[in-house]
């Protein structure tokens, strides 16, 4: 199947490395004109405009904390300005401070939900408006699949995340008659930074527990949203698809 999403603009919120980074290159690689959001690291956001500008795509990086309100504000208004438009919203960012519970500390809780959470709430807001003026777009929430199953050590990010599946299907529900989809994906054990710190021995017993006897890679996730941002996708809202090598089916 050929995507093509030439003429369209997607924001990728986090999208400095990892995940994000490869969301970011493969919308771009199908056509879209890409905002590459990121908080702090500049050099590995424009480590993934090179990477798109090298093939032809068109990027713009654009620094924002997308758990403040204010700097969600401005980075909404920057893409406006550039581009006049939004049409896919992919909801990436998001980061970790694992501890068991009678360890964890009220900012351990506050950081975990105001980055993963609070940050689709702000960033969908800011785009429903535009979406509807242009009577129609893609938003596409990256969870995960202990949103899904919990995790021992990660209340306040199986918290966030789950928070995200909920928050998916009451925005696809209100926003549907607009011709707005709305769908999440859980991504299971992905080769990243965050997983490449894990012991060999850690690596082996994850694998034990993946049907498919590996851990995924960032396209694998990449190639579900570029799907879910084209035309193709034009039926399917409201969903939480897991890309987990069959780990939580």
């Amino acid at each position: 199947m050929h995507i093509d999403l030439t003429g369209r603009v997607a924001l990728v919120t986090g999208a400095a490395r990892g995940i994000g980074r490869a969301i970011a290159t493969t919308l771009a690689g199908a056509g879209a004109s890409v905002v590459v959001n990121y908080h702090q690291n500049t050099a590995a956001a424009n480590e993934t405009v090179a990477a798109i500008t090298a093939t032809g795509g068109t990027a713009l990086p654009v620094q924002a904390d997308v758990g403040q309100a204010a700097e969600v504000e401005r980075l909404f208004k920057t893409t406006l300005d550039h581009y006049r438009r939004i049409d896919i919203l992919v909801n990436n960012a998001g980061t970790t401070r694992d501890t068991l519970l009678l360890r964890m500390k009220e900012d351990d809780f506050d950081v975990i939900i105001q980055t993963n959470l609070r940050s689709v709430y702000l960033c969908t807001k800011a785009a429903l408006r535009p979406m509807i003026k242009h009577h129609g777009g893609r938003i596409i929430n990256i969870t995960s699949v202990v949103g899904l199953t919990g995790n021992a050590g990660q209340a306040n990010y199986a918290a966030a995340k789950a928070g995200m599946i909920g928050f998916t299907k009451s925005t696809a529900r209100e926003v549907a008659s607009r011709n707005i989809t709305v769908n999440a994906i859980a991504p299971g054990f992905i080769e990243t930074e965050l997983t490449s710190v894990l012991s060999a021995e850690a690596r082996a017993t994850i694998r034990e527990s993946i049907p498919l006897g590996r851990l995924g890679h960032p396209q694998d996730v990449a190639g579900l949203v570029c799907f879910l941002a084209s035309d193709a996708a034009a039926y399917i809202t409201g969903q939480t698809l897991t890309v987990d090598g069959g780990m939580v089916m």
